[in-house]
């Protein structure tokens, strides 16, 4: 579920709420019971976990040379189709 930011223009309250997607805006203040309570705009912020998932992935460093430069011993020559 997604967390939303919202302030209260009456009294200042600033609050993170935890609502479903369809659910409907909050529009009451739960400090001051006044209908100003509205959402905010923010930056989204989320974190990739598990394996696979580095923050040094795709940066573009310098590739390994013995990677590269060995040639391959392994792979057949393509056959030609008949």
């Amino acid at each position: 579920m997604p967390i939303y930011d919202y302030e209260c223009t009456s009294c200042g309250l600033k609050k993170e709420v935890m609502r479903k997607i369809s659910e409907p805006n909050l529009t009451a203040c739960p400090a001051c019971n006044q209908e100003t309570f509205a959402k905010q705009v923010s930056a989204p912020s989320f974190q990739l976990n598990g394996t696979g998932w580095y923050e040094t992935d795709f940066k573009g460093g310098p590739k390994s040379a013995k990677k590269d430069s060995a040639p391959s011993t392994t792979a057949e020559p393509a056959k030609p189709a008949t």
